[in-house]
């Protein structure tokens, strides 16, 4: 019996420890889609081969838990299709679903995401974190490095060899994990694409209840949308347009092509009180086509951001060429159910994600700031239009901050010791977050982890900056690139871009196309002499970055 249970436990231990160096190195042959789930050292719900479709090609589709709470899944190509990379995708917003990237799949690559450990059909926006630390630092960066490390796994196990090259693309929420994978985690990905990325997450989701509560106050007195026809719900957008071509007439041709887009947000000097002036209404009464006192402070505190009681600011404000999409995200009208898409944003995120302790929860309809909140209710409750941004400079938010936020300049793990690549990029006419700060912290990667000098810099970290671009895309400038494939020559080929090709559409036709120049250079119009107007030569051969 001795020698019995002497083998029995030499024999598990054998198959242990080949099955740790089985996944620590890689070794082993390709097996089956279905074969996954017998996988010992990772839990799977699902492993199924599927046919090709209109938008992908076929492949084994696997999902699985880490956990217990986190969700993941991948999109693993057939071994003839598979370009030998792995690529995970980021996540917009507060998350709680499983993304797909079909178009990155018939690129050949193996495609990983995750839910960041909880489901939005079940915890709908912040509400996953309340009174629950593990699901913050889930969401906050455990969940997106995990999932790296068992996409790892699988795709050693499915191809038999691990990938060549591991990836990391991502918006928003995605470009805020992908600085967080660079700070936190430097080895999971050898490049990363952070766009738009909302690493100063506390403070941007303030700024939007702050300006929510600056619009929203004293019956909507600073609303830009105007109840024309008396029925008690503004619907008129006018003023909106009339500050939007303001702009525009004050800023456009500064870069020397009128296109209705602004080339250089924070050069332009339109000021609301003296740009605006021949717009203000007789007697300060509202009226459709003017604006009044209040309403010309409000566009002011917009563009001047957040600021506490002392006047110290919070959060740079929105950036001068934004405006095309305030009427969507900024003004609440019959438009958009009187819910503009900062307030959808920032509901319910100081009930849950804000503060170390929980103020309360929201009452019941969140986004009426004329409601009262009943204090005495079991939890208490608690309306986003309750809150004072001196919180936020007092340290109410710091614990938060600490989990949350991908504020650390230092890259040297990743950029220097790692020799990783990261490309940022941001659009100039983001409506729901301020493109500047994105500068800003770019500036600071420079000077932490580079000793301020920008041309050691940009060897490994470059930033792209698009005219007339909303949040992650769209817009009235060009907006479609693919930032993915210039990191991949980056990374495999050492070719340097030193611009990112770009386009806009107008009905499926490309009908605008730039250079879009790696920071701190900007795109100029090199074309036939006197044809900068002519949109036939906005092409990006007619385009050069200086």
């Amino acid at each position: 019996m001795r020698t019995f249970l002497a083998s029995l436990v030499c024999s598990l231990g054998l198959f242990t420890a080949t099955a740790e160096a089985q996944v620590a190195q890689g070794a082993g042959r390709p097996i089956a889609c279905e074969a996954l789930l017998d996988l010992p050292y990772v839990t799977l719900t699902r492993a199924t081969p599927r046919p090709a479709t209109a938008t992908a090609p076929a492949h084994c589709y696997v999902q699985g838990t880490i956990d217990s709470r986190i969700r993941f899944h991948m999109q693993l190509p057939l071994a003839e299709n598979w370009n030998s990379r792995l690529l995970n995708i980021g996540d917009g917003g507060k998350d709680g679903v499983l993304g797909f990237a079909d178009h990155r799949l018939s690129e050949g690559y193996a495609v990983a995401n995750s839910n960041t450990g909880h489901d939005a059909g079940a915890e709908p926006r912040a509400t996953f974190a309340h009174e629950d630390l593990d699901a913050l630092i889930d969401f906050g960066h455990r969940a997106v490095h995990l999932t790296a490390v068992v996409s790892k796994t699988l795709v050693r196990a499915f191809y038999g060899r691990p990938a060549a090259r591991t990836y990391f693309e991502g918006c928003s929420t995605g470009g805020r994990q992908g600085l967080m994978e660079a700070q936190r985690y430097p080895d999971d990905f050898d490049g990363i694409v952070a766009g738009a990325p909302v690493f100063d997450y506390q403070r941007l989701n303030v700024s939007h209840v702050w300006t929510a509560q600056r619009i929203f106050a004293d019956n909507l007195a600073g609303n830009l949308a105007f109840d024309r026809d008396g029925d008690g719900t503004p619907e008129s957008l006018t003023k909106v347009r009339i500050l939007q071509r303001a702009v525009l007439d004050k800023c456009d041709a500064t870069d020397g092509i009128t296109d209705g887009v602004l080339d250089d947000p924070p050069g332009c000097k339109f000021d609301p009180a003296v740009d605006l002036k021949d717009h203000m209404c007789r007697d300060g009464r509202d009226g459709d086509d003017c604006f009044t006192p209040r309403q010309i402070r409000t566009i002011q505190e917009i563009y001047r951001g957040p600021h506490d009681s002392r006047g110290v600011r919070v959060y740079k404000g929105m950036d001068r060429g934004s405006e095309y999409d305030w009427e969507r995200s900024m003004f609440p009208h019959r438009g958009n159910s009187m819910v503009p898409g900062k307030l959808l944003y920032g509901v319910d995120h100081l009930n849950f994600l804000f503060y170390e302790r929980s103020p309360g929860v929201p009452p019941p309809n969140a986004f009426n700031p004329r409601q009262a909140v009943d204090k005495r209710a079991n939890p208490p409750e608690f309306g986003w239009w309750e809150f004072d941004v001196d919180d936020v400079t007092s340290g109410k938010g710091s614990a938060m901050m600490a989990i949350t936020d991908a504020t650390n300049p230092d890259l040297s793990r990743y950029l220097i010791r790692k020799g990783a690549k990261l490309i940022l990029f941001h659009g100039w006419a983001d409506a729901e977050a301020p493109a500047e700060p994105t500068v800003d912290y770019y500036r600071q990667v420079v000077d932490a982890t580079f000793r301020g000098n920008v041309d050691d810099a940009r060897k490994s970290a470059r930033l792209y900056m698009f005219p007339g671009m909303g949040h992650c895309a769209g817009g009235p400038g060009c907006s479609e690139s693919d930032p993915l494939a210039a990191l991949v020559a980056w990374v495999e080929k050492e070719v340097a871009p030193d611009f990112l090709v770009a386009d806009h559409r107008t009905n499926g036709v490309i009908d605008n196309q730039r250079r879009v120049c790696a920071w701190p250079q900007r795109a100029v119009y090199v074309g036939p002499p006197g044809g900068q107007n002519d949109r036939r030569n906005w092409v990006e051969q007619n385009f050069a970055c200086r």
